[in-house]
Formats: structure tokens, sequence, C-alpha cells
């Protein structure tokens, strides 16, 4: 059996143990919380003692029970575990439980689904990668936050918020913050780190928390061989690719005119570096032996993203950000880019950016990434579009973005969380500073929730906006603006509201492929939204600051019902009195809505949208259960 225990080989030095020790807590922190937030363990057999901060959880055999010596029970059936496991038998014999693999065999037998053999071994087989990265990217941390901590203190700066607003620009700093806030990871995927297929050097030398640097080839492709997607101001891909990278464009098209080939007949291809060796040449070898792709040309130097795949050139300033497959299984799925991503992405973007301008931002609170150009390869003769998701390319527009950013801080959302180099403590509670917490999250959670809530309610657009797909745009005071939010390949929208508006959305379509623009119901807009904005950023940053504050228990969830109340109020007279109400309640008093991934990854994946429901946090009745 492959365990978290086999993850780490030979001995470790005591710092080593340290973040080995840290990193298999960390996963059984994650495991345990997704077992009772998705209901596969029944969180009404945990009980509690009588301070509320330690439990029991009877073992199905009636002669044992696990004791938790400390762990919170947060809104929204969040289980936040924070010391030990221990196995007490009903002799009073005591064990430990300190890995993944050990707590999954003591309760699987208690689990809502029976997941085949397959499906554990490769949970248990996904996590021990998982942990084997983990430790990797820690001991990594630990040099790179010594570095960050002296070229603070050199600058004589109070913390990295200020360091970073005096001696990095916009690009630079998010670029730094996109990697340096990607050790943790999604909040509720167990197998985080999860990267089978590289070894520990190409995971260091790939990986946006190692702040590895990645060339990616721009090969060519035969336009008549491809699907091109534009936003409308784009009227030629060529002159847009020239302009965007005007250093690459040269020697490119230069490659093509030395082999007697015309550049107006081809298209800029970027691959990956690792992709391009261990994919493209041997998948796509007929392709090349025919003519349709050359895999030869100039490289960008990239850095990657919290995302992995999303590559971000370090110039020139205006350069967008690269989104590509790569044909690794991370966390849940091969990191293909499939044809509804390349269609979706630049239509999604033209219609968010029409909103913009028509509603001024919403108060200037939300800026995006546009998706400027996408495209994928499809034969001509065939018109398949599935091969094409390992041969294609999303370019993100950055200028919009950092244009918004001018004079301010632009932060990930997922680096608020991450450990400074200083104190150890949020990044987040670097920019509160001495202010109030509470006082804080109310900015906080009015900059988010109103142009999330009111793009959705006016216009049917689900914005996708979690920890990793959306920034924040904070004032030297460490004040939210507003929210940059990207990746609009697979949005979500509901076609009727968006159409009463005035505006048109064509959607894909492709057998096999899941839908994103719906019409029949408004539902799966909505699980988006919440599952995304509400379950996996603004009530993680509550949780986050609330231990970080010693705040009472279910404050944070106050204030954010509050503004979100206040967000429906400011569309009321906007929204069709019935759908207004329907919403209005679906957010504030029914369960919310959440995806199952650890019960998808259990059966396999053989169904992407799985969900289950959460106690709604805003309401008083259920908060705190």
């Amino acid at each position: 059996m492959t365990g978290p225990s086999s993850a780490v080989a030979g001995p470790a030095r005591p710092e080593e143990a340290t973040v080995l020790a840290h990193a298999r807590r960390n996963a059984l922190r994650r495991l345990v919380r997704c077992l009772f937030a998705e209901n596969i363990l029944d969180v009404t057999r945990l009980a509690l003692s009588p301070d509320g901060r330690a439990a029991r959880f009877p073992l199905a055999d009636g002669n044992a029970h696990l004791h938790f010596a400390h762990l919170v029970v947060a809104p929204a059936r969040t289980i936040v575990l924070h010391g030990p496991i221990t196995r007490v038998r009903a002799s009073g014999a005591r064990e430990p439980v300190a890995d993944p693999d050990m707590f999954l065999d003591l309760v699987q037998d208690q689990f809502d689904v029976t997941p085949s053999p397959e499906g554990l071994a490769g949970l248990k087989a996904d996590m021990a990668n998982s942990i084997a990265n983990d430790v990797a990217a820690r001991r990594h941390r630990q040099s790179w936050n010594r570095d960050l901590a002296r070229r603070i203190r050199a600058a004589g700066a109070a913390d990295l918020p200020t360091y970073l607003r005096r001696h990095s620009d916009v690009r630079a700093t998010a670029i730094l913050l996109d990697q340096w806030g990607a050790l943790e990871g999604h909040p509720f995927y167990p197998t985080w780190k999860t990267r089978p297929g590289l070894s520990e050097a190409e995971v260091a030398a790939l990986s946006p928390e190692f702040a590895a640097r990645v060339p990616v080839r721009v090969a060519a492709l035969r336009a008549d061989m491809a699907h091109a997607e534009t936003m409308p101001h784009v009227t030629s891909v060529h002159a847009w690719f020239a302009s965007a990278f005007p250093e690459t464009w040269e020697p490119w098209r230069a490659g093509l005119v030395a082999r007697g080939l015309d550049a107006a007949d081809w298209l800029p291809l970027p691959i990956h570096a690792w992709h391009l060796e261990a994919f493209v040449r041997a998948h796509f070898a007929d392709a090349t032996a025919e003519g349709i792709l050359i895999l030869d040309g100039p490289e960008i130097e990239t850095a990657p993203s919290m995302s992995f795949r999303t590559m971000m050139p370090e110039g020139p300033p205006d350069a967008p950000f690269i989104k590509l497959p790569i044909a690794l299984w991370m966390t849940s799925e091969q990191r293909s880019l499939q044809a509804k991503s390349i269609h979706m992405g630049p239509r999604n973007s033209a219609v968010i950016a029409t909103i913009l301008d028509r509603e001024q931002g919403f108060g200037g609170r939300l800026a995006i990434y546009p998706e400027e150009v996408a495209y994928h390869y499809r034969h001509a003769v065939d018109r398949d579009d599935a091969p094409g998701k390992n041969l294609s390319v999303v370019f993100r527009a950055t200028a919009p973005a950092f244009a918004a950013c001018a004079g301010n801080l632009h932060v990930p959302v997922a680096a608020l969380f991450t450990a400074l180099p200083d104190t150890g403590r949020p990044f987040v509670t670097a920019l509160i500073g001495n202010g109030d917490p509470e006082a804080f999250f109310r900015a906080y959670a009015r900059t988010v929730v109103q142009p999330v809530l009111a793009i959705y309610l006016l216009y049917g657009i689900g914005l996708e906006a979690h920890q990793q797909n959306t920034s924040v745009v904070f004032d030297a005071a460490g004040q939210p603006l507003r929210i940059l939010v990207r990746d609009f390949g697979d949005g979500r929208t509901f076609a009727p509201l968006l159409e009463e508006r005035g505006l048109t959305l064509e959607p894909y379509r492709y057998p096999g492929i899941l839908p994103t623009v719906f019409r029949d119901d408004i539902e799966p807009v909505r699980a988006l939204v919440l599952n995304a904005c509400f379950v996996c950023h603004l009530h993680e940053l509550a949780l986050a600051l609330t231990a970080a504050y010693a705040l009472p228990a279910t404050r944070l969830w106050e204030i954010l019902g509050a503004e979100t109340q206040a967000a429906f109020a400011a569309v009321a007279d906007r929204v069709e009195p019935a759908l207004w109400s329907a919403e209005r309640d679906a957010f504030l008093r029914a369960p919310w809505t959440a995806r199952s991934l650890l019960r998808m990854h259990l059966l396999r994946y053989s169904d992407y949208r799985l969900q289950h429901a959460l106690p709604n946090p805003l309401d008083p009745a259920t908060c705190g259960r």
C-alpha cells in the first residue's frame, strides 16, 4: 500500500522531519475536512466535548473510537482540525493516527459511498504524491522566505506589502504573488499538489511554488488547420501577435520565410516546454510529417502561474498571459485545453467587456483579464474538435487589468492566506495592520459581492471568482478597491437574463462536452457563483480572519450576510421581483451547493458535476451548525 509514510525516502534531517510532519498533518486536515463537508462521513456522529474543542467519532466495530484533540466546528459544516487524532480502544490503549492512509482505513466502512478498490488506492497514491511535493515545496519556501525577508529589511520596509508597493511594478508583483501564493492550493482538494508522472526535479522546474521559469516554444500551425476565436476588436491574429510579442514575432516570421513559407498562412502556436517533449512530438508526429505543424521556433521565457499551465511572460510590460494544455493529470483531470474554452473564452470576454462598459465596472469594483485571442488545432477535412484539446492556446490580455491597478497593490486572493516571510501570519493581516479586522472584512465583502451578484442577477453571468481566478486591488491604506477576474472558458451564463438586456452569447456544442450556456434553469449558474465566490473565497477568508484574530465564531458570516443583503437591495429595482426573491433566498437561506471533489475522486471522475449541500452560514438558523 502506497501511503504518505513512503512519500519521502531515507532518514530525514530534523528540519526535514518537521516539514514532512507538517505536510502529513496538512493532508490529514484536508481529508478530514472534505469527508465531513461532503457528508461522506456522517458529521452528526462527531460528538463534541463540553468545551467544543475536542471530539470523538465512533468506529464501526464498536470497540474503538477516534479522538480529535483540537478541532473547530465552523459555519457551513466546516471541520477544521488543529490537533492530533488518536485511536482509542475499549481497553484504553491509544494509537496515533498520523497519516491519511491510516485514517482512511479506519473510517472507509462508514462512507456513504462505496468506492472501488481502484478509487481508494488512487486516492491514497495521489495523496502520497501530493505530500511528497508539499515537502519539497516547503523546503524551497524556507529559503524563498529568508530571501524575501532580507530584501524587505534592506529596503527598510515594514512588511511584504509595503516592500512590493515601493519596489515592484504591477506586472512583477502579480507574477511574484501568483507564484508565492501557490503553496497551499484549493481548500477542498485533499490531493492539492498531485503531479504524477513528474520527478521531484521536474516538479521543482515547472511549478509556481518553486518560482519556476519555463520556456514556451512558439511553433507554427497551418491556419487552415485551426479554429481561431477572437474578441471583436481583434481583426488580425498576426497583427495582434506582432503587437503583443514584438521580440518573438520577427524571428518566428523569419523562420517561416527561411523555409520558403508565407507567415500569413500560419498561426504562432505557443507550446509548453514539457508538453512539447513529453506529448506533442509523439502524438502529433503525423501532423508534423504532413506539414501541418512546425515545431521549431523561438521561445518565450515565462513564469507558471498558480494554475500551473497559465504562463506569465515577464515582458514586455503589456504581454498577455498564455494559457496552454499540458498532458498531465493534476488534481482532478488531465490539464488539456478543450475547444469549449477556445470558443467560449473570447465570446464570454466580449460580452463581459460590453457589460462593464455599460455598467461602468459596477461602480469601479470589477475589471477582467479578457481572453482576446484563442485557437486550437482542427483538421480541415475531418473537422474533429477533440484532438485540439492538446494543441491549443488562449491569450489573456493583462493591460486592462493592470491599468486598474495603477498606484495600488495587486494581490491574487490565494496569496492573502499565505504565511508572511517574517511573522508567519497570513498576508492579509499585513494589509489590515493595526486596523479593525471586522471593518476590513466588511469592506472586502462589499467589494467582492456587489459586482459578482450584480452581473449575475442583471445579466445571468456567473463569474468563477475563486482564490485562483481572482485578484484584489488594495490602496495604500490596505483597503480593497476592486476585483480582477480571469478565466472565462468555463464560465456559465443564463441566456434569458442576458437576452433581456439586449445581449447574446453563442454557446459551444459538441458531443460529450458539458454545456456552459443554460436556458431552462439558472441553478447551474448559481451553483458556480456559490461554490467559487462564496464557499471557496469569502467563506475561506472568514475562516482565516476568525482564526487569526480570535473573533467570535459567527461574526464574519453575519457581516457577509449583511453585505449580501445590501447587494441584493442595490439591484432590486432592476430585477424581476419573483427572480429577485428566489435568488435572495438561495443565497441567504437555502443550503449552499459546493463541488464534491473528494467524492468525484473516489468514484474516479465518472461524473464531473457532483455537488453537495452545505448549511447556509448566512442563515441565523443554521450558522455554526
